[in-house]
């Protein structure tokens, strides 16, 4: 006697198999668009094994790739179920404020980037597929809610730029370019121990003002989040540096007549400012410590990283 029920269903899963060679490509493009976000979420929380030539990413973005083709040519005779789940996941992500349509939008939109011709191509994918040197280490430092951190700030706030006028809209970032200022004309170069980094949180480099770049920037970025800036750090070979978000194009130019005629005539006279622009249109400043004035000359243009901290 045959099963009605078994075969209703059988006749239903039937209906929603693709056809050959539709299925392959399906699931070649559905196990792309799962993988390299997949990856991204995982790197991102992975701890760092600092594996020669990044050996460990690569084996863990091999390993994702082959694990969900392995999931999806299981379950061929139900991907579009499998499409439909994918989209309600990106929805619930959306949704919640976690990985969703407009993160996965991002990524994608970050690799296409990076193939074009723009001169500033800043959060490329690239940055997000490398390990940031010391990355759990370098979060911890950043003690933006210390309250010598917060009180610092304040400091520098009542001590540069307290009386300038008619900039009500840049007040956060004038702010921060008074932390950049007190910062930076105090600090002092002190390289690491030989055999290994040390890295220093914000409060201990508030004792002396010295350290190294990492130093520097751990310091800078909690100071200047600590008064509502955005800070990031950006890793290239050999050296890492502070930047802050100043806002869109537009914006750049009236922060490019403010630091050059008002906040910091005298140390960019005659000099240009040095910035990036993300492929969301975001403008971020640099604020290392080789300048005195925001936006001083890059030490080095190959990127290799970016920390945002948002």
């Amino acid at each position: 006697m045959i099963n009605i029920k078994n075969f209703s269903f059988n006749n239903s899963i039937q209906k929603l198999r693709v056809k050959k060679p539709w299925d392959d490509v399906i699931i070649f493009i559905l196990n792309i668009l799962i993988a390299i976000p997949l990856f991204i979420i995982v790197h991102q929380n992975l701890i760092e094994f600092n594996w020669v030539f990044n050996l460990d990413r690569i084996l863990l973005f091999l390993l994702i790739i082959v694990v969900i083709q392995l999931i999806l040519r299981l379950l061929r005779t139900i991907i579009i179920i499998c499409i439909f789940l994918y989209v309600l996941v990106l929805f619930y992500g959306s949704a919640s404020g976690n990985y969703g349509f407009n993160s996965i939008y991002e990524d994608y939109d970050s690799m296409l980037y990076t193939m074009s011709d723009n001169p500033f191509p800043q959060d490329i994918i690239i940055a997000k597929l490398l390990p940031f040197p010391n990355k759990s280490k370098i979060l911890a430092a950043i003690e933006y809610q210390n309250p010598k951190v917060r009180n610092f700030a304040i400091m520098a706030t009542t001590k540069h730029f307290k009386d300038i006028k008619g900039y009500a809209d840049y007040r956060t970032l004038i702010q921060c370019f008074a932390v950049f200022k007190e910062i930076n004309k105090r600090w002092n170069y002190v390289s690491d121990p030989s055999d290994r980094d040390y890295i220093a949180t914000a409060s201990e480099s508030l004792d002396y003002f010295s350290g190294d770049c990492d130093d520097h920037s751990i310091l800078m970025a909690a100071a200047v989040r600590a008064i509502g800036g955005t800070p990031r750090l950006i890793h290239t070979k050999g050296h890492i540096y502070p930047e802050i978000l100043i806002g869109s194009v537009n914006d750049l130019e009236s922060i490019n007549f403010l630091i050059k005629n008002v906040l910091f005539e005298k140390d960019s006279y005659k000099k240009q400012l040095h910035y990036h622009i993300d492929e969301r249109g975001q403008v971020w400043l640099n604020l290392d410590y080789t300048a005195k004035y925001p936006g001083g000359p890059f030490m080095s243009e190959e990127i290799l990283g970016a920390l945002t901290l948002n």
